[in-house]
């Protein structure tokens, strides 16, 4: 694609995200309803175009990463506030505001190219930014059909036309240029380290993630056979692929005979000194770096490729390893069903293998911790550097919130350690850029805080807010005479109290707030035969028999 087109792409999603940005709440999730639907149906069909044109992984595991995507990141989503007040605290003044970011470039990987296309779209499109999608060259007609299709069902809902775009025939020229694009507004960026490089480096906010060279350290008091099948499960599913699969497994020496018939059992393949020098040869090359070819490939391809056969069923192949680092080129990051395989006595001697394997190019993504010890989970979260400590779980499917409770994202931030903007999994809300209105809370020029109502969106507030701004006027005129000078205004308060009297001993105004703060406190509320009572305050206080007249 030359220049022209990708400024033609870029321009027409900016046009298009110009008018998106004033859709409702209510009009953006009608989008993101509409592309959940359509990305649910078309889940199995979009994962065979991706084996099919990468040759990674399987058709089955791609499919659930594609319903993943378009069903737990929707159900996530769905019901977050992207638009306008998405918080408030009258009792401190502040109030939030979002505000879309813009365009979003969607650099896209190919070793989950459908799903994370799928993911990218909806959380782009849920913060009100458009997004221009830069598909890796190895998977550009399986992310071109997600990008369609998402883009037409966008537009039946009632977005504009042209919200979604595409790099058709992308280049590593094009996408340098996309992410230096005067009109692109951030950088949403999966890929290796080159790439992740690039974006941080072209003058654009910019979200890349680090590799996962992901350690699991299966501690004694683990419970064995599930520590053994959830390391296998991770490091098989859809043959490595996701960057935060198991790279290496460390065994506690106690349970290390037991281990080994464990995962010879759940389908791993120990490798003998031969098998393994074969596999070196194959995975890395000579400068270090990891071989593209055995990327997503099932164990048996990859053992054949190296020259020499495993059984069938065989579903990770296990490599024994003495030490970490450059003399040890299997204990790099493979994205590929191939375990680098250690034992350590005690929990402080696995502690220390599993920062090495982070410092050898994992540095901040994940860990894995197989234990029932409470103090030693505690000592790898205060003391270990990775983000998300995967307690007795798979590292893959835990990482990305298949199997845990994090958020559902397959972008997951390396914070600093790893060069990396945040250290999260990347939701809607790091889309956004976030408003704040602020009340004045303490004095500068000796003069009172000027009385104000909460600001809100919700539409039995603002009847409140409205009622309020009448009640301002009448207060105004009654703290004007002598029987009121001196006395103190808090706007803030337990909310916001106009808390001030014409009929001695009951109120002039009474907001929901004030009626939550009495019902707290266990006392009534005196309100006189003027009292303004918003709405809400009045149900609330007749409910809870709050007031007393006057």
């Amino acid at each position: 694609m030359a220049k022209a087109e990708v400024d033609r792409t870029v321009d027409r999603v900016s046009r298009a995200q110009a008018l998106f940005s004033e859709f409702s709440q209510a009009d953006v999730d009608a989008v993101i309803d509409a592309l959940n639907k359509k990305s649910l149906i078309n889940a199995e069909k979009w994962a065979r175009m991706a084996h099919e044109e990468t040759g990674y992984g399987t058709t089955e595991d791609k499919t659930v990463k594609n319903r993943f995507c378009a069903e737990k990141v929707y159900e996530f989503i769905k019901p977050l506030k992207t638009v306008g007040f998405i918080k408030s605290d009258p009792a401190s003044g502040i109030y939030e505001v979002a505000a879309p970011m813009g365009v979003v470039a969607g650099v896209i990987p190919s070793t989950n190219p459908t799903s994370t296309a799928i993911y990218k779209i909806m959380i782009a499109l849920k913060a009100r930014n458009g997004i221009v999608i830069s598909p890796h060259p190895a998977a550009k007609s399986c992310i071109g059909a997600v990008a369609s299709v998402l883009g037409e069902a966008a537009v039946i809902a009632g977005a504009p036309d042209g919200i979604i775009g595409i790099i058709r025939q992308p280049t590593i020229e094009d996408t340098q240029y996309l992410m230096r694009h005067p009109q692109i507004n951030v950088i949403l960026a999966t890929g290796g380290m080159g790439l992740v490089n690039a974006a941080y480096s072209s003058g654009k906010p910019a979200y890349g993630v680090g590799p996962g060279n992901v350690p699991a350290f299966i501690e004694r008091t683990a419970v064995l056979r599930k520590a053994v099948r959830d390391v296998i499960a991770g490091k098989s599913f859809d043959w490595g692929t996701i960057c935060a699969s198991e790279q290496s497994v460390i065994v506690d020496k106690p349970l290390a005979e037991e281990a080994v018939r464990e995962f010879k059992a759940a389908g791993g393949y120990f490798v003998n000194d031969r098998e393994k020098a074969l596999l070196e040869a194959l995975v890395v090359n000579e400068k270090g770096f990891l071989n593209p070819k055995v990327v997503g490939r099932a164990p048996k391809v990859i053992s054949s490729m190296a020259g020499f056969s495993v059984p069938e069923e065989t579903r990770a192949l296990i490599v024994p390893e003495g030490g970490v680092g450059r003399k040890y080129p299997l204990s790099l990051e493979k994205l590929s069903p191939i375990l680098s395989y250690f034992e350590a006595d005690g929990w402080e001697a696995g502690c220390q293998r599993c920062i090495e394997v982070l410092k050898y190019g994992g540095l901040g993504h994940t860990l894995c911790l197989h234990t029932t010890d409470r103090e030693i989970i505690r000592q790898f979260a205060l003391k270990k550097p990775a983000f998300r400590i995967i307690i007795n779980s798979s590292g893959t499917h835990g990482a990305v919130g298949i199997s845990t409770n994090l958020p559902p994202a397959m972008t997951l931030g390396c914070g600093a350690l790893g060069n990396n903007i945040t250290s999260d999994n990347i939701t809607p809300m790091h889309l956004l850029d976030i408003k704040r209105v602020a009340y004045e809370a303490r004095q500068v020029s000796g003069e009172e805080p000027v009385p104000l109502p909460p600001l809100t969106e919700d539409a039995a507030e603002v009847r409140n807010a409205a009622i309020a701004s009448d009640a301002r006027l009448y207060l105004s005129r009654t703290l004007g005479s002598p029987a009121h000078q001196g006395r103190r205004l808090n706007p803030l308060g337990a909310g916001l109290r106009f808390a001030t009297s014409s009929v001695e001993g009951a109120e002039d105004f009474v907001c929901e707030e004030d009626v939550k703060a009495a019902i707290a406190e266990g006392r009534k509320i005196r309100i006189h035969s003027r009292t303004v009572v918003t709405p809400s305050a009045r149900d609330l206080g007749e409910e809870k028999k709050v007031f007393e007249s006057q």
